[in-house]
């Protein structure tokens, strides 16, 4: 599985910072020995997101993760970048996300996180925090390899 990873983050992108993210979702990539094709860091700006989504799904990414933006902060427009541009919401995703994060800290009820259907790529915005992109990664594992492939429209057994 090809896979796209983007890092959203003002300060990262502007060198402010070295980013964490993208790199611990690589490292949870190639665990799950998914190949990682493209990766980008983007300021908080919804058609830069976008610009990223679109590029990487023409690229043949079928799965692209990205994280940070997804919270309550101004600045905070993965979700909408994403729903703009997306064919289906995958509304599970999040709620699973959210109810497993419940179990390790009562602010991840803050968390926007969700999984979308963009052009071919499925889409899920993960949390800025490393360790939280890589938990929420690994609660929605068991359905990524099936979301993908009807995302892709090949042919599934179920």
């Amino acid at each position: 599985m090809n896979v796209g990873i983007i890092t959203v983050s003002d300060r990262a992108s502007a060198g402010e910072y070295e980013d964490h993210g993208g790199p611990a979702l690589r490292e949870a990539a190639h665990g799950y020995k998914w190949e990682v094709s493209a990766e980008a860091i983007v300021p908080d700006d919804e058609s830069r997101i976008q610009e990223a989504i679109t590029s990487f799904e023409a690229q043949g990414c079928g799965l692209i993760l990205t994280t940070g933006g997804t919270g309550i902060a101004r600045r905070d427009v993965t979700p909408e970048a994403i729903r703009s541009i997306m064919r289906i919401e995958v509304p599970g995703f999040g709620e699973v996300m959210r109810a497993r994060s419940m179990e390790i800290t009562p602010n991840s009820i803050l968390s926007r996180s969700l999984a979308a259907v963009v052009g071919r790529a499925l889409v899920i915005a993960l949390p800025g925090k490393p360790s939280g992109a890589v938990e929420c990664l690994g609660f929605v594992r068991g359905a990524i390899d099936h979301g993908v492939k009807l995302a892709q429209r090949v042919p599934t057994s179920c």
